[in-house]
Formats: C-alpha cells, sequence, structure tokens
C-alpha cells in the first residue's frame, strides 16, 4: 500500500512538472531552451523534475520590503526640524551655553 502512495505521488509530481515546463512561456525558461527542458522532465522523471524546479522555472518578482512610517523609524539629522533649528542658531552665534 506504501508503495502505491509513493508511485502515486511521483506520478503526480513528474505530471506536474511536466505540465508546468509546457506551459511556461519560451521566454521565461531559464538556463535551458524549453524543449530540452521538456525532454530533461520526460527522460528523467523524478530528477528532471527536480531540476526543473530548482533552475529552470521561471523566478517570481520579488517585491521590496515596505517601510511603515512610525515614531521606531530613524530620521537622518537633515529631516530633524529641531537639529536644523539648533545647527541654524549656532551658525549665526546665537549658542547660548
Amino acid at each position: 500500500m506504501a508503495g502505491v502512495l509513493i508511485g502515486l505521488a511521483l506520478l503526480a509530481f513528474w505530471l506536474f512538472s511536466l505540465f508546468d515546463v509546457v506551459t511556461t512561456p519560451e521566454d521565461e525558461v531559464r538556463n535551458v531552451p524549453k524543449p530540452l527542458w521538456i525532454l530533461i522532465v520526460v527522460l528523467i522523471p523524478l530528477l528532471g523534475g527536480l531540476v526543473w524546479m530548482a533552475r529552470g522555472r521561471p523566478r517570481a518578482p520579488r517585491a521590496a520590503w515596505p517601510v511603515p512610517p512610525g515614531p521606531g523609524v530613524p530620521k537622518g539629522p537633515d529631516d530633524d526640524p529641531d537639529f536644523l533649528r539648533d545647527l541654524d542658531r549656532r551658525m549665526r552665534g546665537d549658542d547660548v551655553s
């Protein structure tokens, strides 16, 4: 029974890999031309599918992490109005120390 389940899982993975190669647009395939990927996945079912998943599939576009504004975000000195006011006062010679 376990052998049948493993066999079905391998068959499902192989079919998924083959379908993924066939439906991926030609210009998004990486490293090797698309017809060669199809041959690799068909002739070497498990290893070919794993290599396709790791090296052939198109990469998903990555978005930058959004940085929410808030009190915990440090400011540069040129963005701090208090610092600029103090700097202006010191430059004019109004420094009272």
